[in-house]
């Protein structure tokens, strides 16, 4: 999911939300934007959190991903928590 937060905070413009369904593919899915920004000169400013914990946060400045387990997903529920900003692309 995409979503854009310029109208609802300060901090970013755009939050992307997705889901893996183990510790490897959330690994996985981390390595692979990063790798992919990286080769277009874009390093994350932050990133926290583990595979094990459930979710893993990449801070680019303008964008923020949020990497969930499922579990993780659905008790933060980011979308909800954010429900004024705008979605711009849900994938399902």
């Amino acid at each position: 999911m995409l979503l854009d937060m310029r109208g609802v905070c300060s901090f970013t413009d755009f939050f992307v939300i997705c889901t893996g369904e183990s510790e490897r593919q959330l690994d996985t899915i981390s390595e692979e934007i990063e790798g992919r920004l990286k080769k277009e000169g874009v390093t994350p400013h932050h990133h926290e959190g583990t595979a094990d914990s459930g979710w893993l946060l990449l801070d680019f400045g303008d964008v923020v991903v949020h990497i969930f387990a499922p579990l993780e997903r659905e008790y933060y529920q980011l979308e909800k928590l954010w429900s004024k900003a705008v979605p711009l692309v849900r994938m399902q």
